[in-house]
């Protein structure tokens, strides 16, 4: 009698346990398509890894229990008209509670107290979620504590003592303005934090005198007028981000960056970028560096007939220098570079840990946003612009919505604020090359793994000197991530570190002012020292960068020539200061 004959896995086809099933496939497309930056999962998974870990979640509750414990006594106290500290205070930065009136009154002071207690216990709570890697869990604790700070007592007109007083000073007035403010806002389609014709470019903003001295489908080339009879031989060129406009470097005359340039004896370009439209939908990350940053160093060269300047970059036209230079050094050879230094202003080149973006930086959300990108030809600047405000609702939102719409306040002209939501798309090939390769996948500082205009990018190729300044409040590009420009260049280049305080932008918009608002810490870091260890040995002193980098680029600026015309008869002046493209909207 024969045995039964195993099938063979022709005969008999089982499963496989690697495929998805049609439930996961179901899952996986609801999710791309109604929440793609994964919002609802971090949230359900941190839910699920505490359940997992009962030991854990035990400890959590009897910490939780401690600060309701102590806050039944603080209620009790405060009820009674006894003095009694506050349990749990709010952190530094948190100005929501600052009003004397969330201590002074008991019943405000008990509800403000609840509040902080529960947030800040369910904050450490996700913050700490085991089971989960840190990149989840912070990702989870990015949207609990947007949904937090969304349903704060401060953000309702019924439980803010200030919009109540106010209501009741005013006679009704401050909400009858609110309604009319949050009505405007709704055909602004927007929650404004500036009126839209509080200042005009040109007129009130970007003043300083200059002619558009070269023009192409991608940028404009501003030469400032010399502001003195000398200048160093050395121009600058100031490649900034086409993320915003320019003229955040030229806002005003007290706090132009480029006006200070010029009036300390330097020839100064800047870089002023096309809003792109939907027909530049395929302009490439090659085309930036081939059309914009590598044409407009050759135009500079070529106005001033010197073989080298200095090159300036700033948040993602610094990421563009960064990677320009890797490429000439390839492309011209080390000794032919035509950059003699360079500086960074707030700039990333490793994107391994970028702050608070990464929450929306994961296969989903870029799927989400090229297949918008690809019906429009580009990114919205709005799209961008409220993803930025996100990352700080309470200062950027929630400010807003209370000071608009509770209190009935009118906007006040605030010239950054302008500014920022003067906002700009970005190309849709261009951007979404910019995700994947730059912040998925992190392949800048990775030896050859980016081919751009021809050329394998190796940051290790680059030898130039550097300046690289950061911000310690900065949540867009953290200091700790930019300071690792030093492990990825060649260790014979010599690099100059400022970490500045404030943030990203006013860490860089940051004049000499006497007595002086803000400091800086500076120092050269070695090859291989960490972030910590630079800090701690660099001296903080107060005062402006700007001040310290004028003598760096002296001591590399050449000697003292004639100032040139703003513009001549080879590039004669297509427009003033601040050009065409920047108007456009």
């Amino acid at each position: 009698m024969s045995s039964a004959k195993p099938s063979s896995s022709t005969e008999h086809k089982g499963f496989d346990i690697n495929e998805a099933s049609p439930l996961e496939t179901l899952y996986d497309n609801i999710s791309k398509h109604v929440d793609p930056f994964g919002v609802t999962s971090a949230m359900l998974n941190a839910h699920m890894a505490w359940l997992m870990h009962p030991q854990e979640l035990s400890r959590a509750i009897t910490a939780l229990s401690g600060d309701l414990l102590a806050l039944q006594a603080h209620t009790a106290r405060r009820a009674l008209g006894i003095p009694s500290e506050d349990v749990v205070l709010p952190h530094a930065d948190d100005t929501r509670f600052a009003d004397p009136a969330w201590s002074e009154s008991a019943s405000w002071d008990i509800m403000k107290e609840w509040y902080l207690a529960f947030t800040h216990r369910l904050q450490d709570m996700y913050f700490e979620t085991p089971g989960m890697n840190g990149k989840e869990r912070r990702r989870a604790a990015f949207w609990l504590r947007k949904w937090l700070n969304a349903v704060a007592p401060t953000n309702f007109f019924w439980t803010n003592p200030i919009a109540l007083r106010k209501f009741v000073e005013s006679n009704g007035k401050s909400l009858a303005s609110g309604t009319q403010n949050f009505f405007r806002d709704i055909k602004a389609n927007n929650i404004l934090m500036v009126e839209e014709d509080a200042f005009q470019v040109g007129k009130d903003l970007a003043t300083t005198p200059g002619k558009v001295i070269y023009r192409n489908r991608l940028l404009e080339i501003i030469h400032y007028t010399p502001t003195t009879q000398k200048v160093r031989s050395v121009p600058i060129l100031i490649v900034t981000p086409w993320i915003n406009k320019f003229y955040i470097l030229d806002l005003t005359a007290k706090k132009s960056l480029v006006k200070y340039l010029a009036d300390q004896g330097f020839s100064v370009f800047i870089t002023s970028w096309k809003n792109p439209t939907a027909d530049m939908s395929s302009i490439a990350f090659d085309d930036y560096l081939l059309e914009g940053a590598d044409e407009a160093i050759r135009k500079v060269l070529d106005f001033c007939q010197v073989p080298k300047l200095h090159l300036v970059g700033y948040c993602i036209g610094g990421t563009l220098v960064s990677t320009w230079l890797a490429w000439a050094n390839r492309q011209y050879g080390p000794g032919k570079v035509p950059a003699a230094d360079w500086t960074l202003f707030t700039t990333l080149t490793d994107f391994s840990r970028p702050g608070d973006i990464e929450v929306f930086i994961n296969e989903a959300g870029i799927d989400a946003l090229e297949e918008t990108m690809s019906q429009k030809g580009y990114l919205d600047g709005r799209d961008m612009a409220s993803s930025f405000r996100l990352l700080r609702s309470n200062s950027l939102i929630w400010h807003y919505w209370v000071h608009s719409y509770l209190y009935g306040e009118t906007l006040p002209p605030f010239d950054v604020l302008f500014w920022n939501v003067d906002s700009t798309r970005m190309p849709y090939a261009m951007h979404s090359y910019y995700l994947r390769e730059m912040y998925l996948k992190n392949n800048l500082v990775k030896r050859d793994h980016l081919t751009i205009a021809g050329q394998p990018i190796d940051l290790h190729c680059i030898t130039q000197p550097l300046y690289a300044v950061t911000a310690i409040d900065d949540h867009i590009a953290p200091w700790t991530q930019c300071y690792r420009i030093r492990k990825y260049i060649n260790e014979n280049a010599p690099v100059h570190f400022v970490l500045s305080t404030s943030g990203h932008i006013v860490g860089i918009v940051n004049p000499p002012v006497n007595p002086p608002k803000r400091a800086f810490w500076s120092g050269e870091p070695g090859p291989n020292e960490r972030y910590d260890d630079w800090m701690k040995r660099s001296k903080k002193q107060p005062g402006s960068w700007w001040e310290e980098w004028k003598v760096w680029l002296e001591t590399r600026g050449g000697e003292l020539i004639d100032a040139p015309p703003v513009s001549n008869r080879r590039y004669p002046a297509l427009a003033d200061a601040p050009g065409v493209y920047v108007l456009e909207k």
